[in-house]
């Protein structure tokens, strides 16, 4: 029952793997980037996405005030202290641990940073200015250019003007700080890079973890009309009117399981060496463009208004300015959409050819993040990117896509050898086995941690193909159609027929799971992993036939949907029943919206009269008990639940509970606008979730979609209604919106397609059909939505 996968099964797998990875980029080396021609400006266009604080971050809770750059794989957390800069330097393939493929007495996986392992921190970096202590200056000043992905601090001493600026590029794969003065002005100091897992200072370092993972980093240095020397381990320099840092780093990982996850050829100390030699060729004004080039274009056309702030809001600095929305109950709408760009931020600087961010993203201040920094398969990773495809970053979606596809082979092996495991509660009673599916908790290796998470492919498959409505990709399509077929296979032999009380209808249900989480450990047809398995097997239908792939399966699986038990609302709560039962057996108001799956990310539940009315009415009576006031991801879910059910109050209050500033490790919104999660009395932590799951719920207020409907301004707030314009917003069905409103009605709107031919594009009840095809747009007015 628990035989290894056969070789020649796993080398297949992993075969396609490789050839779906193609051209992912991991920590190797590189052509030379392109250069921007001209003088092409790279001052920010636009104010209001520029985010400034008047105070460095503490070392001490760097995670709270330090302020993130990142080019996709490497990442930084920066203090931005005039007399000591500190940058807490990541790669998102720095994990310990392994496969972890020997289970507990329980059946269910070891869960530590040994066996499963956990994200950990490659370098600390340090730039000490003896001679400019914080008290020694004033004017200090440090921001967060959201449009050109920069942090810069400025401050004055002795009449002097000091400037520094920071910022990860991905075309040359570095980060740099680049230190200027204007008014007669030098540095002196030392730079100083440090490993976190033992090492001693040094100019560059190379090592490997205990599970074989290689790493290394970098830096140098180099300035004008001083001295610049490497002395021991620390670069010195001296009388310098300006000096450039460049650092960089990485790991051998590789995304192939067929080569145990690892780039034998990469030797992470001389490739960041090469790295940084490379870049110090090129001044820091180039280093800066073409970073900014590359940013800008990733960033793309898409653009957000909610509305004008006050002048008095717009003076306030970004952590005063959020305990003002908060003391006083004014919107502020900048602040608000700002919000929403810097979440766009974190998914550029974050998620751009490499792992997909977890728990904390690219951003970590020390070595043992909560719940190991991982990817949590029962909402977290999910939630990660949902914003993705939302507002315009198609391409920050592919690491997500990339991920899944290269842990494949891993996922299957381990689902055939150990998931009917006598001991695993959540094993298939039916004594049949095939497909793939995944534990809670997932690493880079392959390997599962904590508890079986039958259900968890179901999301991932969905997550993937949600994507394909957004873009209608068929590259993307082939390359999750294996992942949707294993998972409907993993299915097809775990679910049991069983006859409804009172009735002679067979249904089929899930065998035993958990309803994530709470409630009992072992319920049998789980409203979460019906509603997930429904919507599963309903695009690996639509998947086949558009790729006109497996018709007689596709066949198969269409008759199990036909068959699926699909959840009621209970006679006892009036809420839509969680589990095979009228009664509550968990807590009333749970994190979790498991149950509600089916009305967000889902599109089962509906209340546009295409749903039983009883149902939507379940539903609605089901999150009204939830609550309105939990966690930053689990008001994310809610909002956008709450924007699903055209109720802009609620959504929009759950946004404005976000936005509440975390003082004492409470739940809310840091100083860095990280989102914080309290864990429990003065214990918070940083969880990257709600950082996308909120901007997925403002967008969705204003542009519901799927494929062939669009609605304008469903959810629309009071707080947003004067004016204001979403731009570039990509659509399900292919299509991408501009979309203007006033005084709560929209103005103009403009179609495009991307590859869509046909929608419904409705507002308050009236509604058009459009026809327009791939490449060619439509604008409609206001009148048109006029009964």
């Amino acid at each position: 029952m628990n035989t290894p996968l056969p070789r020649r099964d796993m080398l297949a797998l992993a075969t396609a793997t490789g050839a779906a990875l193609a051209g992912l980029p991991a920590f190797t080396a590189s052509a030379a980037p392109q250069r921007p021609v001209g003088a092409e400006t790279v001052q920010s266009a636009d104010p209001r996405h520029e985010l400034w604080w008047q105070a460095p971050a503490d070392d001490n809770s760097m995670i709270e005030q330090g302020l993130p750059v990142g080019n996709g794989r490497l990442g930084a957390l920066a203090g931005n202290d005039p007399g000591h800069e500190l940058l807490l330097l990541t790669d998102a393939t720095m994990w310990t641990g392994g496969l972890n493929d020997t289970l507990d007495a329980d059946g269910q996986f070891p869960y530590g940073r040994d066996d499963f392992g956990s994200l950990t921190l490659l370098a600390r970096l340090t730039v000490d200015i003896p001679d400019h202590d914080l008290g020694a200056v004033s004017g200090y000043r440090r921001t967060l250019d959201l449009e050109r992905g920069v942090v810069t601090t400025s401050y004055l001493r002795s009449g002097v003007t000091y400037r520094r600026q920071i910022f990860a590029s991905r075309p040359d794969d570095v980060i740099v700080l680049h230190f200027t003065q204007s008014g007669g002005g030098r540095y002196t100091g030392t730079v100083t890079l440090s490993g976190t897992h033992g090492e001693d200072p040094a100019v560059s370092f190379g090592a490997a973890l205990p599970n074989g993972l290689k790493y290394g980093a970098a830096v140098t240095a180099h300035g004008t009309a001083g001295r610049v020397t490497v002395d021991g381990g620390h670069i010195s320099f001296a009388g310098c009117k300006d000096l450039t840092v460049v650092v960089s780093g990485g790991t051998d990982y590789a995304p192939d399981a067929a080569r145990n996850y690892r780039d034998p050829s990469v030797d992470p100390r001389k490739l960041a060496r090469t790295k940084v030699r490379d870049a110090a060729a090129h001044s820091a004004d180039t280093l800066l463009r073409t970073h900014v080039a590359d940013h800008r274009a990733a960033a793309g056309a898409f653009g957000l208004s909610l509305g004008t702030s006050t002048p008095e809001q717009r003076s306030l600095d970004t952590w005063e300015r959020i305990r003002a929305r908060a003391r006083d109950g004014e919107p502020d709408p900048e602040l608000e959409a700002a919000y929403v760009h810097f979440g766009r931020y974190l998914m550029l600087s974050g998620s751009r050819g490499s792992l997909p961010m977890g728990l904390q993203g690219l951003w970590l201040d020390g070595n043992d993040p909560a719940w190991m920094g991982d990817y949590h398969t029962d909402i977290n990773i999910q939630m990660n990117y949902w914003m993705a495809d939302r507002v315009g970053l198609t391409g920050c979606f592919e690491a997500f896509t990339d991920y899944c596809v290269a842990q494949l082979p891993s996922w299957t092996d381990l689902t055939r050898r150990l998931f009917d495991d006598p001991r695993n509660r959540y094993r298939n009673s039916s004594g049949k086995n095939a497909g793939w599916t995944v534990a809670i908790s997932t690493n880079p290796y392959g390997g599962g941690g904590w508890w079986w998470h039958p259900a968890g492919n179901a999301w991932l498959c969905n997550t993937l193909w949600e994507h394909y409505e957004y873009t209608l990709s068929r590259p993307h399509l082939e390359k999750i159609y294996p992942l949707l077929k294993g998972a409907c296979e993993f299915w097809e032999a775990r679910l049991l027929t069983t006859t409804l009380p009172g009735t002679s209808r067979e249904v089929l249900i899930a065998d035993s799971d958990w309803s994530p989480e709470q409630g009992p450990l072992d319920a049998k047809g789980i409203t979460y992993a019906q509603e997930l398995v429904h919507a599963l097997f309903g695009n690996y239908c639509v998947a086949a036939a558009a790729l006109k792939r497996d018709n007689d399966y596709a066949q198969t699986v269409s008759g199990l949907r036909k068959r699926l038990y699909l959840p009621q609302v209970s006679p006892k709560t009036g809420w839509l029943e969680e589990w095979m039962s009228p009664d509550n057996l968990g807590e009333t108001t749970h994190r979790h919206l498991s149950p509600l799956v089916g009305l967000f990310p889902g599109d089962r539940i509906r209340p546009d009269g295409s749903t039983p009315a009883d149902i939507v009415d379940g539903a609605t009576a089901l999150l009204t008990a939830r609550g309105m006031n939990s966690f930053g991801w689990a008001n994310a879910w809610r909002s956008l639940c709450w924007a699903r059910l055209k109720n802009a109050d609620n959504a929009y209050q759950l946004i404005v509970n976000n936005l509440h500033p975390s003082t004492g490790g409470g739940n809310g919104t840091a100083p860095n606008l990280f989102d914080i999660y309290e864990l429990g009395p003065g214990n918070g932590i940083f969880q990257i979730d709600a950082n996308f799951g909120t901007p997925a719920a403002v967008t969705e207020m204003l542009l519901y979609s799927r494929p062939g409907h669009l609605e304008l301004l469903p959810a629309l707030p009071d707080a947003w209604a004067a004016s204001g314009s979403l731009t570039a917003a990509p659509a399900r069905g292919g299509f991408v919106v501009d979309l203007r409103w006033t005084d709560g009605r929209p103005t103009d709107v403009r179609i495009r397609s991307v590859g869509g031919r046909s929608t419904t594009v409705a507002y308050r009840g009236a509604s058009r059909t459009v026809i327009v095809e791939p490449g060619a747009s439509m604008i409609l007015k206001g009148k048109d939505f006029v009964r």
